[in-house]
């Protein structure tokens, strides 16, 4: 998460109206809101959730992926091993498997560490540990290091106000901290986009004033002194400098010794940057048994992060597809349109698998009728967004009235993409749709070695999995596509 920020969307407290609509706009989605569905739909929709809401299917892939194969970053032996399963347990539904190539970012990580070498209060001899983790892309120190005074921000504005006779030759410390009393009421994804800019553009600010180094203070919750890492953005002409995250605590610890006197920190980071690797996504088709060219996708993405194992982002988006097509094959239900299972590659770094997938399909988008993407974690999801207009919006309305006995009959219209992967289809006017998932404590595990297997919660795996299968099932059987 590069982290494209326009799918991180806020839990809604309403369903409708949705900012970014106008109110006529708004007004007419609700008077169509009167759209029914034959009895028949209903019952098989009704079956799907029952049968998600009872299956364990999602949960094992779960599993496989984050204890069998482990992280999964772009390039890795571990993503591809992940592509190979998923089509296999694709193939093993009766899928129509494609690998599609993806040329992804080879990016690894080396020796990472740091110490405080001067303090006020130093006990003569000693260093101090600080606890940090490189960020993605980022370019290495020297082989034996870097030492270099610190200087301590709380924003970009405190930055610029330092010039550059306040930043050269210095190693820049962004304090920010995280909101998570924002969080705590169910807006995470909103304070981790406050926090997320010192982390991708805070090491181009630093250098275009001199710094040697930028280290930003974990982009997610304080817990345990784990850093959190993500990628770090380099712009042209601008001098690219070694870029970690630090624990919060650690930046609280730099912070408070900055305010007594002189700080140095010794910094070794040895992360390589190799020639792109040749990887896939994973697409797989349910055909659709009247309008076999019209697809809806149901998404996530393959890749994680190397410092944990990837199980809420995104094994469990990955999953959930997963169980769209194979509670369909279960039921023995046979959808008028076909749903396509895409498991992306290279979210994390890059998106060019969501970009790759454009790039090959970009003459058939009318053919894409909608696109879901699941990559907000596992929490328990309340309903769903909808980047749709108002009329569409209608068609998907009464979706409201059975996801409402699992607690998710929330429909929230929004004017901005619900996903990074789906975002260029959606840039290119295909309706898209996510699960609103409560992340209240998402972002406590996001990107940090914590983001494993035990985190996922069975009962709202399950719970997601009835929301994507559902929503995706009526789009596909519809009596007529939904309008863009």
């Amino acid at each position: 998460m590069k982290r494209y920020l326009a799918h991180f969307l806020a839990i809604g407290l309403l369903s409708l109206p949705a900012t970014g609509w106008s109110v006529e706009a708004q007004r007419r989605g609700l008077a169509e809101s009167s759209y029914r569905y034959a009895p028949q739909l209903v019952e098989e929709l009704k079956k799907l959730q029952d049968a998600a809401l009872k299956s364990d299917y999602a949960l094992r892939q779960v599993a496989w992926l984050c204890n069998n194969i482990g992280p999964r970053l772009s390039g890795s032996p571990q993503a591809e091993q992940a592509v190979s399963y998923v089509a296999e347990q694709m193939r093993a539904l009766g899928l129509e498997v494609t690998l599609e190539k993806v040329m992804v970012p080879h990016w690894v990580r080396g020796e990472e560490r740091a110490e405080l070498t001067k303090f006020t209060g130093m006990a003569p001899g000693t260093t101090q540990k600080i606890v940090l983790t490189a960020l993605g892309s980022s370019v290495a120190t020297p082989p034996q290091g870097l030492v270099a005074p610190v200087v301590v921000v709380e924003n970009f504005d405190q930055l610029q106000s330092l010039g550059e006779s306040g930043v050269k030759g210095k190693i820049v410390v962004y304090n920010v901290r995280f909101d998570e009393a924002l969080q705590d009421q169910g807006f995470g994804s909103d304070a981790y986009g406050q926090s997320v800019q010192y982390r991708s553009r805070g090491a181009i600010e630093a250098a275009k004033l001199g710094a040697v180094a930028s280290l930003n203070r974990a982009a997610g919750s304080t817990a345990f002194r784990k850093p959190h890492t993500g990628s770090v953005s380099y712009q042209p002409g601008v001098n690219p400098i070694p870029a970690a995250a630090l624990s919060a605590e650690d930046a609280e610890l730099i912070a408070y010794l900055a305010r007594q006197g002189e700080v140095t920190l010794r910094l070794v980071l040895t992360p390589q940057t190799l020639p792109d690797a040749v990887s896939h996504n994973v697409i797989a088709d349910l055909r659709g048994s009247e309008h076999p060219e019209q697809v809806i996708i149901v998404s996530g993405h393959l890749d994680s992060w190397d410092l944990g194992t990837g199980a809420l982002d995104d094994a469990a988006g990955v999953a959930v597809a997963m169980q769209t097509a194979q509670l369909c094959k279960q039921l023995g239900l046979k959808p008028k349109r076909t749903i396509r299972v895409i498991a992306y590659m290279n979210e994390e770094n890059g998106l060019r698998g969501g970009r790759t997938y454009l790039d090959n399909h970009k003459d058939d988008l009318a053919n894409h009728i909608a696109a879901v993407e699941s990559d907000l974690g596992a929490g328990h999801p309340t309903g769903f967004s909808a980047h749709v207009t108002p009329a569409a919006l209608a068609m998907v309305q009464p979706l409201s009235r059975i996801l409402q006995s699992s607690g998710a009959g929330l429909v929230r219209q929004v004017a901005g993409s619900v996903g990074a992967d789906i975002s260029p289809l959606e840039n290119g006017g295909v309706p898209g749709f996510a699960p609103i998932q409560d992340n209240r404590h998402y972002f406590k595990y996001h990107h940090t070695p914590a983001d494993t297997f035990d985190k996922v919660d069975p009962r709202h795996l399950a719970e997601n999995a009835a929301v994507m299968a559902v929503l995706a099932y009526a789009i596909a059987s519809l009596p007529e596509p939904l309008p863009r």
